[in-house]
């Protein structure tokens, strides 16, 4: 009979080496007299959604499951480059949009050690195609002959950008120069009038967007037809509101919506697993601290990481401890 989660003992977890401070990297183990791997966390850009509560969550850890060091954070492109690094063996734990992992889990396929499987929804990103108030853009079609910044090759929002383009009648080549800066070097390329706009994709508000509007009024372009387009073809994709007044918009505006979820690999033990998401959620506040994104998460809206399936440490927490 497997035992309840709530009861999971020190045994256990010196079975997994947290007690101790060892910590077991993805598809790693301990050997010997070798140094045992940290847990590498895979981040995103700063400032940003993902870095903020890679960060948060890596003092949690630390913390909540007694460990000599802080498990690593790393500064990545996003989506992208987290879910090379996860499969390769690059980092232990990540956190991704669920469109990419989808796209990389079918490339690995299902069965092996370095499967993708998911810990938790975190919540949900919404994309922003971001423009000055006075540039009279309003719609994507707007785009054509414009300068504009689809995001750097390796993050999520990128693949986002190129499928609401093309669902708009528009093709990359069709822009009038594109760039695949990151967020900070977006935001300083748009207020400086080097763009006209650029994509991203991250929670409501977004800390570099929200410091953008505050001297630069902005708006958020209308995504039109190119909404229903891109999410027939693609139903991992939903809809949700900007509400007015954020950023200092005078409505709300209608954008695409995409589930970010913490993500480990089939190769992680159960016990590693349940552990880490045990303390996230129970340290939920903190978390939320760290991004106001954060503050939806609880252990109900986690279990919905569809189409990547819970890692079974996950689930055992969640059924054992939660009842779901």
């Amino acid at each position: 009979m497997t035992p309840r989660p709530d009861v999971l003992s020190r045994r256990a977890l010196l079975h997994t080496g947290l007690a101790a401070g060892v910590l077991l990297g993805a598809g790693g183990a301990c050997t010997g007299g070798a140094p045992p791997p940290e847990l590498v966390i895979a981040g995103g850009v700063q400032p940003g959604v993902y870095i903020n509560l890679a960060r948060a969550l890596a003092g949690i850890w630390q913390e909540r499951l007694g460990l000599d060091r802080a498990p690593r954070v790393l500064n990545t492109a996003g989506s992208g480059q987290n879910m090379r690094l996860l499969t390769g063996g690059g980092a232990t734990v990540t956190i991704s949009q669920v469109d990419v992992a989808a796209d990389v889990a079918a490339d690995v396929g299902p069965g092996g050690a370095n499967e993708p499987m998911a810990l938790a929804r975190l919540y949900d990103d919404v994309t922003h195609v971001v423009a000055r108030r006075d540039s009279g853009l309003a719609r994507l079609s707007d785009l054509r002959g414009r300068r504009v910044s689809i995001g750097p090759d390796g993050s999520g929002y990128q693949a986002i950008a190129i499928r609401l383009l093309r669902a708009a009648g528009l093709g990359v080549d069709q822009l009038g120069d594109s760039a695949e800066l990151g967020l900070p070097e977006a935001v300083t390329a748009l207020r400086e009038g080097r763009i006209d706009a650029f994509f991203w994709s991250g929670g409501v508000p977004t800390d570099g967007i929200r410091e953008l509007a505050a001297d630069t009024p902005i708006r958020l372009l209308e995504l039109g037809d190119a909404l229903d387009r891109t999410r027939e073809e693609f139903p991992v994709y939903s809809l949700a509101t900007v509400p007015a007044n954020t950023y200092g918009l005078p409505g709300p505006v209608s954008c695409l919506s995409v589930r970010n979820a913490l993500l480990v690999t089939a190769a992680m033990p159960d016990e590693l697993a349940e552990a880490l998401i045990r303390a996230a959620i129970d340290a939920q506040p903190r978390v939320a601290e760290a991004s106001p994104a954060a503050i939806t998460i609880d252990s109900r809206s986690a279990i919905g990481t569809q189409p990547i399936p819970l890692h079974p440490g996950a689930l055992r927490f969640y059924r054992y401890t939660k009842g779901y």
